[in-house]
């Protein structure tokens, strides 16, 4: 598991860590990530049916960005605890998003008063060696927002940053 950071603006709130751990898959990858913290003070969608779905990151989700090595292309993730998903391409930095093509996503989460974990199985072509990012936006009950990511550029959170990016994903050969 990576230890991911909170970001320095933002201030501290229920959730004390948050860890996640990729594995790339012939199919595309399997996630997971975990809170660790006081649950019952953040914001936990409710389930709902297994769809793609826009603005998920207005509360808390995670999310998995993939650049393969060799160009600015990239594919973003958004996973919810409601097992709702999204997916998008980039031809850059923010540039030209639309929705990326899935084979399959399924998401689950569960959760106690001390830790939500969630586990995510993406089928869906994702060339390496690549470079990863984890991220999480956590919203507690209050509306405040927290971000979590391996790192963060200078500045407001930017999960689209390449400095965000820290994880080395290479298949076995």
């Amino acid at each position: 598991m990576h230890s991911l950071v909170l970001h320095p603006d933002c201030r501290p709130g229920p959730i004390a860590s948050v860890t996640a751990s990729l594995t790339p898959t012939a199919e595309g990858c399997e996630a997971e990530f975990r809170l660790h913290g006081d649950i019952s003070a953040i914001l936990v969608p409710e389930p709902a049916l297994p769809e793609r779905r826009d603005f998920l990151w207005r509360t808390t989700c995670f999310e998995i960005f993939w650049q393969p090595d060799g160009g600015h292309w990239y594919r973003e993730f958004n996973l919810s605890p409601s097992s709702c998903w999204a997916c998008y391409d980039f031809d850059d930095f923010r540039l030209n998003s639309r929705d990326g093509p899935v084979e399959a996503i399924t998401v689950a989460c569960s959760y106690d008063e001390s830790e939500l974990v969630l586990r995510a199985s993406i089928a869906a072509e994702l060339r390496d060696p690549a470079q990863v990012a984890l991220n999480a936006v956590v919203e507690d009950l209050e509306g405040n927002i927290q971000y979590w990511a391996l790192a963060f550029p200078g500045g407001k959170p930017e999960f689209h940053s390449d400095i965000c990016r820290q994880l080395r994903v290479e298949r076995g050969k």
